[in-house]
């Protein structure tokens, strides 16, 4: 499912930052939740087989069925967590996708105000994924608090491994693939399938139109992903490439 880290200096790094992080973290989830959490890390780091039976702990997954949320979700599962793959159903959504979300499991929430606050970011030729993103979460966590659930993860690629697991008010944050280090590659290799890389939503897609500047800040994500060794050069590339011919 996920593969040893071998000599590679810097994922060692994270991986161990991601210990200290989890240690801070260890008398506000469950000392079983607590010892898988650090199992995987090992497993990671060195290779150690560990238990993989299905522990009482729940896990509210921000899904979208992207390639990032979806390998967390599996990764989880296999090791053993209950997860709660929570999707925030978005008008850029097409049927489809709600419809293989529930294949895995998803329950779904609404955000009713969605549109006009990402409208106002078009308006003002602001960046939109960022207040997505925080939308989305924060309608995760509203969930997960409603079902009396403590760890909130989502399919961040980017954060490093002293920030992958926090705790954030009454709840835990998981940042999952940068708790364990993964990279986008990585990540694609977990789903088994083939994957077609491209940048943004349709509703990205069609802002750009009117507010061309937010390819702008596309590149710079990308690049951001791309320092942060989320992606390599090739993926990179491939990334900005499909950027710059909506």
């Amino acid at each position: 499912m996920i593969e040893k880290v071998e000599s590679n200096f810097i994922k060692t790094y994270r991986l161990q930052q991601s210990l200290e992080a989890l240690e801070r973290v260890r008398g506000e989830i469950s000392e079983e939740a607590y010892e898988r959490l650090k199992a995987l890390i090992y497993y990671r780091l060195y290779g150690e087989e560990f238990e993989r039976s299905k522990i009482d702990e729940k896990i509210a997954l921000a899904f979208s069925m992207g390639s990032d949320s979806t390998a967390s979700l599996l990764i989880l599962k296999w090791a053993g967590f209950d997860v709660v793959p929570v999707m925030v159903k978005l008008p850029q959504m097409k049927d489809v996708v709600f419809f293989r979300a529930r294949s895995y499991g998803a329950v779904f929430v609404e955000v009713p105000a969605y549109m006009e606050v990402i409208n106002s970011q078009i308006q003002k030729r602001a960046p939109i994924c960022g207040k997505c993103h925080s939308i989305i979460m924060d309608a995760v966590k509203e969930h997960a608090r409603e079902e009396g659930i403590k760890i909130v993860a989502s399919g961040d690629l980017l954060s490093v491994g002293s920030i992958s697991i926090y705790k954030e008010g009454d709840l835990i944050n998981l940042n999952f693939p940068a708790f364990l280090a993964l990279d986008k590659r990585e990540v694609i290799k977990v789903l088994g399938e083939k994957y077609t890389l491209g940048f943004g939503c349709s509703l990205w897609k069609h802002a750009t139109k009117s507010a061309p500047i937010l390819k702008r800040f596309g590149i710079q994500r990308v690049l951001r992903e791309l320092r942060a060794g989320a992606i390599d050069e090739e993926i990179a590339k491939t990334l900005i490439k499909d950027i710059l011919k909506n």
